[in-house]
């Protein structure tokens, strides 16, 4: 018996359970049907963002930017790139602090971009500062 990984859906936030070795044959949702991993970020708010960390049984990454900084809008598109990489072995959200501001408190966020790895529902590690593909996907790889 393969063991069993809890998947939320990014699209309705359904708790799926699936067998780990079927997570990269494209599993669907068993509420909505749609596809339970796309290889992109998972914007989230601070509802979607717990739904996550307390039921997904994978790592998350979740990056923590606002729409006004600059190194946050040029990581954008490594911080998807990445996404498609580790996918489906690991979660990316990104979590606006503009609109999350109790969330981004509750981390200490000070500083923006911000990364932090969770696993099993705790941080695990944290970095600062925009960075390119080959180093974020490093540091994930490293950290979860």
């Amino acid at each position: 018996m393969s063991p069993t990984m809890q998947v939320v859906c990014p699209h309705c936030q359904a708790v799926n359970r699936i067998p780990a070795e079927r997570l990269p044959d494209g599993p669907q949702c068993g509420r909505c049907k749609r596809p339970l991993i796309d290889g992109q970020p998972l914007a989230v708010d601070t509802t979607a963002f717990e739904r996550h960390l307390v039921n997904d049984t994978r790592p998350l990454v979740v990056d923590f930017w606002a729409p006004w900084c600059g190194p946050c809008r040029s990581m954008a598109p490594t911080f998807e790139a990445a996404a498609a990489e580790l996918a489906p072995e690991v979660r990316l959200m990104k979590v606006n602090t503009e609109e999350a501001q109790a969330l981004a408190a509750r981390y200490n966020i000070r500083s923006i971009p911000t990364l932090i790895a969770f696993r099993d529902g705790r941080e695990v590690a944290r970095i600062s500062g925009a960075m390119d593909a080959s180093r974020l996907v490093a540091w994930v790889r490293a950290n979860t």
